[in-house]
């Protein structure tokens, strides 16, 4: 029988170099560009929320002679606008809940989400109601409208909050600071310049959650810095 020869063993291939490491992506800073009146009212909130991520953003402030000119460029012809690199957004509320996302100020499930838009809706509400007596220029409906404000808005409102404060436990929503509270907050001076008062004087518990609000500290120096206005 004849011998069998195994064949001869196969060469190993040189082994290859690695393949190189990917360059990692990286994703540019988001810009924000906040475009409003130089007034605090609808642009506050946002600014608060802003700065409560800490994020920088410039500030455009609008004159009222340079708004006829633009009015048309702004989506639906209203301010203000947050442009976040190059994208613009619109409506305060909307602006407000998209930067409460990217800082953590939203509920942890849908139910505290519907709760703290409910108190957002209803701020919003009231806030309505003061601009409708805030920009009337006729004389007897913006007396009529200031005395229906003080003796029957103001009151059902704040009472209601006031209500939501202490079940919360100095805070509007959920039991803990959310995107409710900043905007709640972000709006006081408004309210207080348009109606000649200070809307809290008599609710104890809104003021704890403008205590609460304003001891941020990224809040509380915006509120050091900003700049001087009306409302």
């Amino acid at each position: 029988m004849s011998e069998i020869i195994a064949p001869p063993p196969l060469s190993t291939p040189p082994a290859l170099p690695p393949a190189p490491e990917p360059e990692p992506k990286t994703t540019p800073p988001t810009t924000y560009k906040l475009t409003y009146f130089p007034v605090k009212a609808l642009a506050e909130p946002i600014r608060f929320l802003l700065r409560y991520a800490g994020v920088e953003f410039e500030d455009v402030g609008i004159t009222k002679e340079h708004w006829p000119e633009i009015k048309n460029s702004m989506p639906f012809g209203q301010l203000p606008v947050l442009e976040m690199n190059g994208k613009i957004a619109h409506q305060s509320i909307a602006i407000c809940r998209y930067l409460a996302k990217q800082s953590n100020l939203m509920g942890t499930n849908d139910w505290e989400n519907l709760e703290i838009d409910s108190i957002v809706d209803s701020v919003s509400e009231f806030r309505q109601k003061v601009s409708a007596y805030f920009i009337e220029k006729d004389g007897e409906i913006r007396a009529a409208r200031k005395k229906v404000l003080v003796e029957e808005t103001l009151p059902f409102y704040m009472g209601k909050l006031e209500e939501a404060a202490i079940k919360n436990n100095g805070y509007l929503a959920c039991g803990r600071l959310t995107w409710a509270d900043l905007f709640f907050v972000g709006l006081l001076d408004y309210f207080n310049a348009a109606l000649e008062t200070d809307i809290l004087n008599e609710h104890p518990r809104l003021q704890e959650v403008k205590r609460n609000v304003l001891a941020l500290p990224a809040i509380n120096e915006w509120i050091q810095t900003r700049p001087e206005s009306d409302y």
